[in-house]
């Protein structure tokens, strides 16, 4: 059982990223899905989640409007779309998955936002 994701980076300013997350050994649905960031020297922080019940989603506030997080149960994948990004969205991104008070972590993909 494992998350693999990848997609992360260097990008410039405003520019887009996709992060994607494939699960192996279980099935993504219906479990709640995620994607938190540690940035260097700050907290962990929780960017987006979807429920796996009834699809509704939670972003962060720095980043609505420019991070949309889907689920592709055909591919078994969850992806996070970033946009206009910024250089305080430099940061690890860990995906995540959790049903029934079980976690599933997978590995960090880096994020660089820079000119």
């Amino acid at each position: 059982v494992q998350l693999q994701a990848y997609g992360g980076g260097l990008v410039q300013p405003g520019g887009s990223l996709r992060l994607s997350c494939v699960a192996s050994g279980f099935t993504l649905d219906p479990w709640t899905i995620g994607w938190l960031r540690q940035a260097p020297g700050k907290e962990p922080e929780w960017v987006a989640c979807a429920s796996g019940t009834d699809g509704a989603t939670y972003y962060t506030d720095s980043v609505k409007g420019r991070f949309t997080i889907s689920r592709d149960n055909a591919k078994n994948t969850v992806t996070l779309q970033m946009s206009s990004l910024k250089p305080e969205d430099t940061a690890v991104y860990y995906c995540h998955a959790r049903f029934n008070n079980i976690d599933y972590w997978g590995h960090g993909t880096h994020v660089t936002v820079s000119s």
